[in-house]
This record gives C-alpha cells, structure tokens and sequence, in this order.
C-alpha cells in the first residue's frame, strides 16, 4: 500500500519527579528540584543549586512528585498507544540514575496489576486487551522479554536452565537500521492473566541487588516488546493488515561508582552499564550534531535501540530524578542528557499493507484496466 514520505518527528521528552524517599528525609536533604506550573501543565523544571542559583529546563512534559501512576499513563503512554494501533512502531525509555524511579515507573507493583501502584509495562498490556476486545478487527499481541547485562543477551521467557538462553543481534536487511534477535522467544497472549504469568516470570529473573543508593537496584537493561496484529476491513471491504511494536525499555541506573558503593563485580557491572550509557550519549551527541558517523555498534544498547534513535519509530524518554540535594550532580547529569535527546528526529513509518488475498484482487482489476486501455 503505497504511503507517503515519512515526515521527522522530534523525540519526546518527559522528565518524572518522584517524591523523596525515606533515605533522604532521614538524611535531612532538601528539595532542590520544582516543576514550574504553566497553563497546560507543566513544561519546565527548576533546579537550585549553589545555595541561590537556579537552572531552568524545558520539555515536553514535566510530571511532578504527587501524580499517580495512572496519571503517568494516561499522560505519556495512552497517546503512544493509539500510534501502535495505527500501525506505527514506537519506544519508551526510562532512563536515570539508580533509584530514581525508572523501574517504578515501567513496572511498578507487579503483585497487583490493577492496583493504583501498577507500572507502565501491565497498564499498557491491560488497556490494549481493553481496546482490542472492544473491536471487531481480528488481532493477535506477542510479546518478549529480553535483559542485558554486562554486554550479554538473554531472553528472561525462556523456559531453558538459569542461565536462560543466550542471544545473537543480527542485522535486519528487509528493514534499514533495525536489528533481528536470534532465538528470542515471542510468548502469545491471550488475555490479562497470560500478561500476569508473563510479568511475574521475566520480572523474576532480572539481575537486582542492593546499593547505598537503592535497595532493590536493577542490574541490567530491559525491554519488553508488545507487537500487535490487526486485520480489519477497508470502507471499500478490502483486507488491511497493520502490525504495531511497542518497546518499553528499562535502562539500568546511570550512577557514581563511588556513591552507590558498588564493589568488586558490582564495580565491575556498574562500569559495564556506565560504559553503555556514556555510548548512547555518544549515539545521541551524533544524531544532534548531524554527524555523518553514528557509533551505534559500540555497544549491544545501542544497537538495540538503534531504529528508535534517529530511525523509523516514535519514541518517548521518560527521564527519571530524584529532587533531593543529595543526588544533585546526578540530577543535573540526567536533565542534560535529556535536553540533547529532545533534538534527536526520527522518520516514523506506519507498518500496514493489504493482505496477500486484497493484493491479488488489486493486481487483477488493474490488469483489467490495462486491457481495456489497449
């Protein structure tokens, strides 16, 4: 089906304030960090700094301490949503310091996936079974799970030994600038209970251990890939085949090695995340400065994320801080990567084509007229 040019889109931009943990407010830190109120919610972040100073960041959306999960959802991901059911593949990134809420944010209480402190990752699952369900439209929704940690692949739904399946990225020729997993596991889904199930085992097998910084800290990159088939009927009773990609991506913290006390293989592991993330800065400094190199294949993240930066996908950062003195550097550290990322633009392409039947047809009538031109 032909389409027309895909047009740039910037990448959007959310920054999330949570509000300060019991650590902090034991420790006596002050607030430091206030979203500025405007007439359609909030765009700008204040920062205070050296006693007096202040900075001041715009984004898209700027999502304060006292907003439910639910408001997180309805905010950012409901209109991400409508874009995969159209057709369009799109990412959500959560990206920040260790125990800044990023992992809140996209999972959330995976105990009570209808509770008021369910994450992103079962809202968006609950809600797209909702819509569908809803439709007359014939669809099918696989999802996969897949965890890096120190620069290897593994499929978290694998039903292999512990040690789970390891994986292979390879080049996806059909589609310029995407990537093929080999041996990844897509798990259909039926239903909220078959997400459940799903949840509870991948989220099982992730890599988490306690610092000075978070005591339930994630050790590794995620992401959760939600792909939907749907096939409903043209106006002119034709067959249209769309198939939209939702990736929601947990990064793992971006963190001082010497504040977080990370020792001996967390050391080591904290050098491996950092040494991925200070790439995709890399990758994203690039993209902004239009440089005809992009170093994508200098690490497995990039590469991964690689069609939603500076690709063909729709995609969100939810940068997430925290707005206590005490993480100050790393607050600012995010509110700068953030704020190069908003010039990154993408070409977003609607995946729908008419099925192989409604081609055939096509292909016949136009032969017809052709004849009849002769």
């Amino acid at each position: 089906m032909s389409q027309d040019l895909p047009k740039e889109a910037n990448i959007t931009i959310v920054v999330r304030v949570r509000p300060r943990n019991p650590r902090e407010i034991r420790d006596n830190s002050q607030i430091v960090v206030n979203p500025v109120s405007g007439v359609r919610g909030s765009r700008e972040v204040q920062v205070r700094y050296n006693g007096s100073d202040t900075k001041t960041f715009t984004f898209d959306k700027v999502i304060g301490p006292e907003a439910s999960q639910q408001h997180v959802f309805y905010e950012v991901v409901s209109p991400i949503l409508d874009e995969v059911l159209m057709g369009y593949n799109c990412t959500i990134f959560a990206y920040g310091q260790t125990g800044a809420g990023k992992t809140y944010s996209m999972e959330g209480d995976l105990q009570n996936i209808t509770g008021e402190h369910a994450g992103i990752i079962p809202r968006t699952l609950t809600h797209l079974f909702q819509r569908l369900e809803s439709e007359t439209a014939e669809y099918s929704v696989r999802v996969s799970y897949i965890e890096l940690y120190n620069e290897e692949l593994k499929d978290l739904l694998s039903a292999d030994d512990p040690d789970f399946r390891k994986l292979r990225i390879f080049e996806d020729f059909s589609r310029k600038g995407s990537v093929l997993i080999q041996g990844l596991e897509e798990s259909i889904v039926k239903n909220v209970d078959d997400v459940i199930q799903i949840m509870h085992r991948g989220s099982s097998k992730r890599q988490m251990a306690s610092t000075k910084m978070n005591e339930s800290s994630s050790r590794s990159h995620c992401i959760f890939s939600i792909t939907v088939h749907i096939k409903e009927a043209t106006p002119d009773g034709e067959d249209l085949l769309k198939v939209g990609k939702l990736n929601l991506v947990d990064l793992a913290g971006s963190e001082n090695i010497g504040r977080s006390g990370a020792e001996s293989r967390r050391a080591k592991e904290a050098g491996m995340i950092n040494q991925s993330l200070l790439t995709l800065g890399r990758v994203i400094n690039a993209l902004v400065e239009r440089s005809p190199h992009v170093p994508y294949r200098e690490s497995k993240l990039t590469r991964l994320l690689q069609d939603s930066l500076g690709g063909r996908t729709k995609t969100c950062i939810l940068a997430a801080i925290s707005p206590a003195r005490c993480s100050l550097d790393e607050t600012l550290s995010t509110l700068d990567y953030a704020h190069r990322a908003k010039n990154i633009r993408n070409k977003p392409e609607i995946n729908q084509k008419m099925t192989k039947k409604a081609l055939i047809r096509e292909y016949i009538s136009e032969i017809e007229r052709l004849k009849a031109d002769l």
